[in-house]
């Protein structure tokens, strides 16, 4: 694998630490800023928002731009959003911070994916955008409970000024080791959204919603659900937490491995498998060691997809991929988002803790049952057209004709 996916997955390390070190933060902010908890959450809501707006607006800005150039002005705007963050006097600043951190976020996965692809072998294309998500994994299982230590030693400021230190370190990589790509010839902003027209690549989208949202519909409330019916310590979140991060670490792998391979097969067995661990989570919920299994087992069976899904709308937004491959990131966000607020819904009507676990079985169902119906339009799209009895082959009548 180039250096060039080292820059970017060094990148993709320092916006997963950002993304998710907030969470384990909040405390501290609302402490410091004398506002609630709710209040502060803002700025988790306000980080999703700002990744599912900034992916195709970054990435419209930036189509006259080359895609280091365009790398690079992320990663600046990026470090600028976490230092307004960790020097913010007022909540209201540091929230701004959050969201012009946010911009960077779809548009350096979008465009760092087409990157990526573009470095290696066709057959090896899947791999290297695993490759450049690993940063984002390996964020989960180090970045977040290192930045998460730092930020209640000795204050979440500096959390947040060593993340925009890891932006700086992102930034000099991806100028010194990233080649300049050039953009295909011809290709123009109404080439990248008539991408959109293309059945595949919008149901490529819907599987990733649904699919990585069945992730998070369990993920969001791991905190009481492990405390409160699994029987764990409130301080033991924070290692379940990095047990999901490394389950992300393999499965992001291994679905980069094998997509390269068998794509569709690929998704079918992760998606699958995905929504029967979902729903045995409502039972081993109950039990330590195997809700703690479990929450590997949803990493690596979630993350399994991103590759895949990732790489299909590559393949299916042809010659104009890079806003597709933007819009697909923010995707996962929305996934988030409605499958957070979903399990909320499910919580609050008095079905417990584990119900959220059956929202996203049956998100990760749905999410199968779009890849099987999209591989068989692709196979009814590239079935030969029926040969009418009597008839003669075009080229056959050439010649004879000739």
């Amino acid at each position: 694998m180039p250096l060039a996916l080292l820059a970017l997955a060094i990148g993709a390390f320092g916006i997963g630490t950002t993304e998710f070190v907030i969470m384990g933060l909040l405390p501290e902010v609302a402490s410091d800023y004398g506002v609630s908890i709710p209040t502060a959450g803002y700025l988790v809501t306000g980080y999703a928002l700002g990744v599912m707006f900034g992916a195709p607006l970054m990435t419209v800005l930036g189509t006259k731009v080359p895609r280091k150039r365009m790398l690079m002005l992320l990663m600046g705007l990026f470090v600028v959003g976490n230092l307004l963050s960790a020097l913010a006097p007022v909540f209201s600043v540091m929230l701004i911070g959050r969201v012009i951190a946010s911009l960077a976020h779809g548009a350096f996965f979008g465009i760092g994916s087409v990157v990526a692809a573009g470095l290696v072998a066709p057959d090896k294309k899947a791999g290297a955008i695993a490759m450049m998500f690993t940063g984002l994994t390996v964020a989960n299982v180090v970045g977040v409970p290192l930045g998460t230590l730092i930020g209640q030693s000795v204050g979440w400021r500096v959390t947040f000024a060593v993340v925009a230190a890891l932006g700086v370190v992102g930034l000099v990589g991806v100028a010194k080791l990233v080649p300049d790509v050039s953009r295909a010839e011809g290709v123009r902003l109404r080439h990248e959204v008539a991408a959109f027209k293309n059945a595949q690549v919008l149901l490529a989208m819907a599987m990733t919603v649904l699919g990585f949202g069945g992730v998070f519909a369990a993920i969001t409330y791991i905190a009481p659900m492990m405390t409160q019916v699994a029987g764990f310590a409130d301080g033991s979140v924070t290692w379940l937490l990095v047990l999901f991060g490394l389950g992300m670490v393999g499965g992001n792998l291994v679905g980069g491995r094998f997509a390269d391979r068998a794509l569709m097969p690929m998704l079918y067995i992760s998606l699958g498998a995905l929504s029967v661990v979902l729903a045995l989570f409502t039972l081993t919920a109950h039990d330590k060691i195997a809700s703690a299994v479990t929450v590997v087992l949803i990493g690596a069976l979630g993350f399994a997809t991103v590759p895949p899904l990732q790489k299909r709308v590559l393949d299916h937004a042809h010659g104009a991929p890079t806003l597709a491959s933007a819009v697909n990131i923010g995707a996962f966000n929305l996934g988030n988002a409605l499958s957070a607020w979903l399990g909320g819904v499910v919580i609050a009507a008095g079905y417990g803790y584990t119900a959220p676990n059956w929202v996203g079985a049956v998100l990760a169902a749905a999410a199968l049952v779009l890849a099987v119906l999209s591989a068989g339009l692709e196979r009814r799209a590239s079935a030969p057209g029926p040969v009418v009895a009597g008839s003669v082959p075009t080229e056959r009548r050439a010649a004879v004709h000739h």
